[in-house]
């Protein structure tokens, strides 16, 4: 198998280190319902390990959920709930969704407050190594320490600086030695959550949960790291930067992400309130469908969300079941899975062998899409 690798920005081999893959994708901050773009990101990952199970590997991946940040905490005081009664809500209402669309089960789902022991031993190992700073109640990783900052995104300073505005990272901190230098460890507001540190009572920074999470689930080095292009900075940069700096060996091995899904020329985010939402679209339309409408796009290639996209991928899948049992198109569709997760390739191999009578059940459900149920029609 081969796929594309953020870091060196080319199509690689993907070498496991042994039998046992280990994965671990970032996972949502439930305060709100699962959107296509969730969809279209979990279902990539999901498609990866059915592949790479059906070549005889296992596969462990790990989802983490942010249940305390600076996304959820606003939004449950808007509410007027606890957060993690929040976030109780939405992640049930996010596993019923990937339920829906057939999605593998995570090996382990983690919670951010499950993890403030480690996270709290995390920042001590990334201060003990000279890579952190206290200031203002607060503690930061410092940047200028670390040399190999920005090797995953290889962005420069002004885009960096850029996003991190953009997304969360507070440049005009004054509290930071420089404007890119990001929170491990903060202190909490009156009606926030905290708790008790070295450093003063407060909460995690985004970033360190993740790497917390990861070594805490999976060890120090893993086989691949997934999530949204959109995380690739800050938050993937930031994390693999915290990572080596605590425990000197690189966290991945191989860092791969999903293309943004748009919705009126914008991506679609919640931020943006141009939402499609998971549960919604299944009330109309067979889940399958909707599977099909994401893998029918390259992982890599952002793509523009229309409701006329549906009826096309209905139509899909009513050829596919009529087609039968059977191999056909499995050997071409596994061709094209191999280089660089190819879905539309190998929706197509299906397609030609559907088109001739050949039986694709074994292919299609290489993808994730089980043609045995019969078709809901709910549109």
């Amino acid at each position: 198998m081969r796929l594309y690798d953020t870091a060196t920005a080319r199509i690689v081999p993907f070498e496991p280190a042994d039998r046992t893959v280990s994965m671990y994708t970032c996972g949502i901050t439930p305060y709100d319902a699962s959107h296509l773009g969730h969809a279209a990101t979990y279902l990539t990952y999901d498609v990866l390990q059915r592949r790479l199970r059906d070549l005889g590997h296992d596969t462990r991946c790990v989802r983490n959920v942010t249940d305390v940040d600076d996304s959820i905490l606003p939004k449950a005081r808007e509410l007027g709930v606890h957060y993690l009664d929040l976030a109780a809500t939405e992640l049930a209402r996010f596993d019923a969704d990937m339920a829906t669309l057939g999605l593998l089960r995570p090996w382990s789902e983690p919670r951010a407050t499950s993890a403030i022991p480690d996270i709290r031993g995390f920042i001590g190992m990334v201060l003990d190594r000279g890579y952190a700073y206290e200031s203002g109640g607060a503690v930061y990783f410092e940047v200028g320490r670390y040399d190999r900052f920005g090797e995953i995104s290889h962005y420069d300073r002004d885009e960096m600086l850029r996003l991190a505005a953009e997304r969360g990272g507070n440049p005009e901190d004054d509290n930071k030695r420089d404007p890119l230098d990001f929170v491990l460890w903060q202190p909490s507001l009156a009606d926030e959550p905290a708790w008790d540190s070295l450093w003063g009572p407060g909460r995690p920074g985004w970033h360190i949960e993740c790497s917390a999470l990861c070594l805490r689930e999976l060890g120090t080095t893993i086989d691949l790291h997934g999530g949204g292009a959109d995380l690739i900075y800050p938050h993937h940069e930031c994390e693999a930067a915290q990572s080596r700096a605590a425990t000197g060996e690189p966290l991945v091995r191989h860092w791969m992400h999903q293309a943004m899904v748009r919705m009126d020329g914008e991506k679609m985010s919640k931020s943006l309130g141009n939402l499609v939402f998971v549960g919604d679209l299944a009330k109309e339309w067979d889940p399958r469908a909707i599977r099909l409408t994401c893998l029918t796009h390259h992982y890599r290639d952002s793509w523009e969300w229309h409701l006329a996209l549906m009826p096309a991928a209905l139509e899909r899948l009513h050829r596919w079941r009529a087609a039968g049992s059977g191999s056909g198109g499995l050997d071409a569709a596994r061709r094209a899975l191999d280089e660089d997760l190819d879905t539309p390739g190998a929706v197509a191999a299906i397609d030609a062998a559907a088109s001739v009578g050949l039986g694709v059940s074994e292919a299609a459900g290489l993808l994730g899409v089980d043609l045995v149920p019969p078709i809901d029609v709910r549109s």
